[in-house]
């Protein structure tokens, strides 16, 4: 999903807007009811804030929902890669975002857990070059294709997991590398 205009960041700007829009991507049209359930949030907010995506363009109404009260709602384009066009600024602001919201999971999730669950982290280092970082994430990508928009109900046992992947150069005098 391309955002044309870096105004329309601000409706990103809110964590549970990002949790929302990866929800409805991951497992299609919801309720807001439904997505409460799932984030664990009051319905009511997660339907202020689907509002404040839809007045933006990143989600929109769905068929009515199972009891034919409630809205469903689904993202626009399925599978959203966020980018923004146009400004430079604007897209650096949207990745720190997603870093630290996705930081904040990982250490939430190692205080709470700490992989006994046999969820867990990987990380490597590779020597590569741009072709072949490019290479790893189409793959990276397909790998995940068949597990998405899955709901949870379909299998025993069955949750959502977040998966994030960052390739991130060793810089010269960083820490914890040599010079």
């Amino acid at each position: 999903m391309r955002v044309p205009d870096p105004q329309a960041i601000r409706a990103l700007t809110h964590p549970l807007r990002l949790n929302l829009l990866e929800l409805l991507g991951a497992t299609g049209p919801a309720t807001a009811a439904q997505c409460g359930r799932v984030l664990g949030v009051p319905q009511a907010n997660c339907s202020f804030h689907l509002r404040q995506l839809a007045k933006y363009g990143y989600v929109e109404e769905s068929s009515p929902g199972p009891d034919r009260r409630e809205r469903q709602w689904r993202v626009v384009t399925p599978a959203p890669d966020l980018r923004v066009d146009g400004s430079a600024a604007a897209g650096r602001e949207l990745e720190r975002l997603v870093v630290e919201r996705e930081t904040a999971a990982i250490r939430a999730y190692a205080d709470r857990a700490g992989g006994a669950d046999g969820l867990g982290m990987v990380a490597a280092v590779a020597s590569v070059t741009p072709e072949e970082v490019a290479e790893l994430r189409t793959r990276w990508k397909a790998l995940l294709e068949p597990y998405l928009g899955r709901a949870d109900g379909d299998r025993p046992g069955a949750r959502h997991v977040r998966f994030f992947m960052a390739a991130t150069p060793f810089v010269a005098g960083t820490e914890g590398e040599k010079q």
